[in-house]
Formats: C-alpha cells, structure tokens, sequence
C-alpha cells in the first residue's frame, strides 16, 4: 500500500525539499536530509552553532560550510523560519506551514515562549477584509518580564 504523505508528516517536509531542490538545480545530498531530519526532529528554536554540536553529538558528518548552505536552501523553500529576537544572533525554528503561532520573549533571560492565540487569526482576517489583500503570513512579537511574585 503506498501511503500518501500527510502535511504534517517528515514524508511531507522531504518531498516538499526534493521538489524545491529539483526545481532549482540543486543536488540532493544525503548531508541536506541530514540536517533537514535533525531540525523537524527539533522541538523549539535553535541557533547554527547548536545545531552543529548537536549533529557532530549524533556522530553525523556535517561541515559548518554545508549547514549555513542547507539552512539557506531551507528558509528559501519556507521549510525554515529565522528570528531576531532582538538578539545579535539568529534563532531558527522548524516552520509551522500548516500551524500559525507567536512569540513572547523574555527580556531579561531570552527565553521564548510560543503560544496561538485566535483573535490573532480574527484580526488577519479584518486586515484582510479592511484593505482587500492576502496575508500569506505575518509575525507578532511580544516582548517583558516576569511579574514579581507578591
């Protein structure tokens, strides 16, 4: 029985990445499976340099050249989403094609908390209806601290 892929399956994500490859002339190596499996095996947001120890940790054979490419291929086929945070550093995450969410960042610790929330969909809906245009996404960013403790 062949099994079509579901959208949230990896079977989904590699032939999402096969087909962007393919159509842009880019070879399909199995380092770039490699890293496109260790990331949707992710969960969170996660730096390069993380990413690197963790695949050397795995014992995968993966040069910091080859990943910073990879990454690229993956944010330009919208399997990768990339953050600032406001932070000097980037911070990627699996992208949620099919799941919207947003963010709250700790000032003070940097933590990142994700949360969905639908008055958000409501009100991309009303931006929507209001100029007569298609979100095709968007990012909300909510920034603070603990409250203290009483």
């Amino acid at each position: 029985m062949n099994k079509k892929p579901t959208e949230d399956s990896f079977d989904h994500v590699r032939k999402i990445f096969t087909d962007y490859l393919e159509q842009h002339a880019h070879r399909k190596t199995p380092e770039r499976f490699t890293i496109l499996k260790e990331i949707f095996a992710t969960d969170g947001h996660f730096d390069i340099e993380t990413l690197y120890i963790r695949m050397k940790n795995h014992k995968y054979r993966v040069s910091r050249a080859t990943l910073y490419n990879t990454m690229e291929l993956l944010l330009d086929c919208g399997l990768v989403t990339k953050h600032q945070f406001g932070t000097n550093f980037a911070q990627f995450e699996k992208s949620n094609l099919f799941k919207q969410h947003d963010h709250f960042i700790f000032s003070d610790s940097g933590e990142v908390l994700e949360f969905y929330n639908p008055l958000i969909e409501q009100i991309r809906s009303q931006v929507e209806e209001l100029f007569d245009v298609d979100v095709t996404h968007y990012s909300l960013t909510f920034y603070g601290n603990s409250k203290p403790k009483k």
